[in-house]
């Protein structure tokens, strides 16, 4: 048990005790939360993140958003019950309006819907303002906008991305949440990303994937084993559109009754259709014979090279070439910190205790009133529960 000083001594146990037991399901649920829980989630974060800051300063604050465990942790503590899909948008909101009114040394741009949509018109505003370069905000530009393609077309299970949050520090650093939904099986799924440490936005970029259900078939073409694919996928693109036509047209029917075979008796439906698309953006593939790029991240950084550009050069590249992408699902997370019976996969009790540890302390440190530190501390251990 941790080790809790104090008038929140006597709620921890209490919480620990409540039983929740089993794997998260995260369904969606429509509807917007009150302002009276929004007035208190963002006087939470407030205090929260100003502790955090004071202590361990902004990169700690980037990295641990990017954490899925410490997110979703922070999320309950903030007032959103374990099973909310609402636990990433309403979070980000609430962390958007108390880091931007905070000196914390990171701000917040983006959000749900047209908010999304909103980054590039934002960066371009808080940019100056926060001392960044011109060539800083237009690489923050690309990294919004290069993260957005990965997790809406280099991976392709199903989600369709509708929440796009990014979270920026005054050294130029930043960390991104985002959020896909599938309305035919009302599941949600949220990437995380990370500016410390990537290397290449199409290569194993995440941070963390955070999902509730596993796909038995999944296309990635960012997985290590994608990289022959990605690189004959790029070279296939240098052709042209006419070429990638005509090389779409010639797969014989048998080859394509083999990759249907991979769909058959999975444990879940196949969220996508590995077929020939039916409608791509040959402008697009123009475009790239123009640009003839260098690698995989620069095709995909082509405006007009979406999922059905992505998924037919995979074809190619498969069925012609021999250059299977990766089928694997990439999430690393589930929802809540996953199920103790290990499905989808076993809980992380390390990581999952780490983050709680490190948000609990937060918590206690922070300028929050005796009854604001008993309440999130309370959510906080009730959050615990479901993989003990």
């Amino acid at each position: 048990m941790p080790n809790i000083k104090g008038p929140v001594a006597k709620i921890w146990p209490e919480a620990l005790a409540m039983k929740r037991a089993g794997l998260a399901e995260l369904r969606l649920h429509w509807g917007e939360a009150p302002s009276w829980l929004l007035v208190r989630m963002i006087a939470l974060a407030k205090g929260i993140f100003q502790a955090i800051y004071d202590e361990y300063g902004s990169r700690e604050i980037l990295r641990r958003l990017s954490d899925p465990l410490f997110f979703q942790a922070c999320s309950n503590a903030l007032g959103f019950d374990w099973d909310s899909s609402g636990s990433t948008t309403t979070t980000c909101f609430a962390l958007k309006a108390a880091l931007n009114s905070i000196d914390a040394g990171i701000r917040v741009v983006g959000g749900k819907g047209r908010h999304a949509k909103g980054v590039p018109r934002e960066l371009d505003a808080l940019g100056p303002a926060m001392g960044l370069s011109g060539e800083e905000v237009e690489r923050l530009k690309y990294a919004s906008r290069m993260a957005a393609k990965v997790d809406n077309a280099a991976i392709q299970a199903g989600y369709a991305l509708y929440h796009h949050s990014l979270f920026l520090s005054e050294e130029g650093d930043w960390a991104i949440v985002q959020q896909g939904m599938n309305p035919a099986t009302r599941m949600a799924r949220r990437y995380h990303w990370i500016s410390d440490g990537l290397t290449s936005f199409v290569r194993e970029p995440h941070r963390g994937i955070a999902a509730q259900a596993l796909h038995d078939r999944v296309l990635d073409m960012t997985a290590k084993s994608s990289e022959e694919a990605r690189r004959v996928s790029c070279d296939i693109s240098k052709e042209g559109a006419k070429r990638v036509s005509r090389l779409l047209a010639s797969i014989p029917s048998q080859a394509q009754a083999k990759i249907d075979g991979l769909f058959q008796g999975a444990p879940m439906p196949a969220p996508i259709e590995y077929r020939v698309p039916r409608r791509m953006d040959w402008r697009a593939l123009e475009a790239a014979y123009e640009i003839q790029p260098r690698d995989y991240e620069e095709l995909l950084a082509i405006r007009g090279i979406g999922p059905s550009a992505v998924r037919g050069l995979a074809i190619i590249a498969e069925l012609i070439y021999g250059a299977a992408p990766s089928w694997r699902d990439p999430a690393k997370f589930s929802f809540a910190f996953g199920g103790k019976d290990g499905v989808p996969f076993p809980v992380d009790r390390r990581a999952m205790d780490e983050a709680i540890g490190f948000l609990r302390r937060a918590i206690e440190e922070s300028k929050l009133g005796d009854g604001e530190k008993m309440g999130a501390l309370r959510r906080l251990g009730a959050a615990a529960t479901p993989a003990r």
